[in-house]
């Protein structure tokens, strides 16, 4: 990847008429550290700069979802993301615990991922 090559599909935070960026704040809470952080950053990253990019780094989620896979020191996380209007949007990250992905988070993206495609 050369400096300048320009983004496929830049990243941009969820935002909720509130102005909350859920993914922002999971990102820089204490259940994210530093070193975790840049590890996520970077794989959010090579989807940006590599789209389309399939597994291990992304992974269809179905219904328009998507979910960006991290490998952590001992943990596993999961950025979830949509695509609208050329960019990839961040819908909600979570630390993965159990093989599936849970049910209320994939619906959590899905409502927020309609109130993208409704509303902006």
């Amino acid at each position: 990847m050369t400096t300048g090559s320009p983004k496929r599909l830049p990243a941009v935070f969820y935002r909720s008429e509130a102005g909350a960026e859920p993914v922002r704040e999971w990102l820089k809470s204490d259940e994210i550290s530093a070193e975790d952080r840049r590890r996520i950053g970077e794989d959010i990253k090579t989807v940006e700069f590599g789209w389309p990019v399939g597994m291990p780094t992304c992974r269809p989620m179905g219904n328009g979802l998507w979910e960006v896979r991290s490998s952590l020191k001992g943990r596993i996380a999961r950025v979830l993301f949509c695509i609208n209007d050329g960019r990839m949007v961040l819908l909600h990250g979570f630390i993965k615990k159990a093989q599936r992905t849970p049910a209320g988070d994939l619906a959590l993206a899905l409502e927020r991922k309609h109130r993208v495609e409704t509303y902006l």
